[in-house]
């Protein structure tokens, strides 16, 4: 879906990291989206996707619940200082195995970071060279810790305005239903939009723009 609308709308998408699922999909996976206002309008996907649907993987052909977690974070420009300290930071090397040709898979060339004080964990493994992983690992862990800190500041705010602001952490932002009826819903705003392959097809503009009417309305 992202990666459609990523496309539709002109947007660079580059996989820093990808972890496939056990049989089948995806288990992980970070994408970086670069474009004019890139971050402004993703930042409404930021939550818990829940998809219901007939799973392919049961012969029994039952209905299955599935969700998915979505993290948006902005790249942390560089005239924003963040400081991580060397001995904050534990690095460890792997061999790269999602896309990226035979080259990535050959060499200890992904990089993990984990951010000892927070336990945030990062790790790329798209570049040919682990100098070059390391460095996007770094920006993706600074835009962490960055949005880490903006989130303590959205938190205090939020703790003022509680009444105005009916996002419950934790829960499902959108409920994409494929049986028995089907139907695209966004719990924050109650948008609906029944054509639901549409939408998986990366036409999310009228969800981005109706959470962003909501949220500055």
């Amino acid at each position: 879906m992202y990666t459609r609308w990523a496309e539709n709308n002109g947007f660079r998408l580059d996989y820093l990291d990808y972890l496939p699922g056990d049989e089948a999909g995806v288990k992980s996976v970070t994408l970086q989206v670069t474009g004019e206002y890139a971050y402004g309008l993703l930042k409404s996907e930021r939550g818990i996707h829940r998809l219901i649907r007939i799973s392919p993987f049961d012969s029994s052909g039952r209905r299955h619940t599935s969700f998915a977690s979505v993290d948006v974070y902005p790249q942390v420009s560089d005239d924003i200082n963040i400081e991580v300290k060397e001995d904050d930071m534990r690095v460890d090397v792997f061999k790269s195995s999602g896309p990226g040709g035979q080259h990535v898979n050959k060499t200890s060339s992904a990089i993990r970071i984990t951010h000892l004080p927070t336990g945030i964990v990062v790790q790329c493994q798209s570049e040919r060279s682990q100098r070059r992983n390391r460095e996007a690992a770094l920006k993706i862990l600074k835009a962490k810790l960055y949005d880490q800190e903006m989130k303590k500041l959205e938190d205090e705010r939020q703790e003022k305005y509680a009444a105005k602001d009916s996002i419950a952490w934790g829960s499902q932002i959108r409920t994409y239903t494929l049986h028995s009826y089907r139907l695209v819903k966004d719990h924050r705003n109650n948008t609906e939009i029944s054509d639901v392959d549409r939408v998986l097809d990366g036409n999310i503009d009228e969800l981005i723009r109706n959470y962003l009417l909501y949220r500055h309305g």
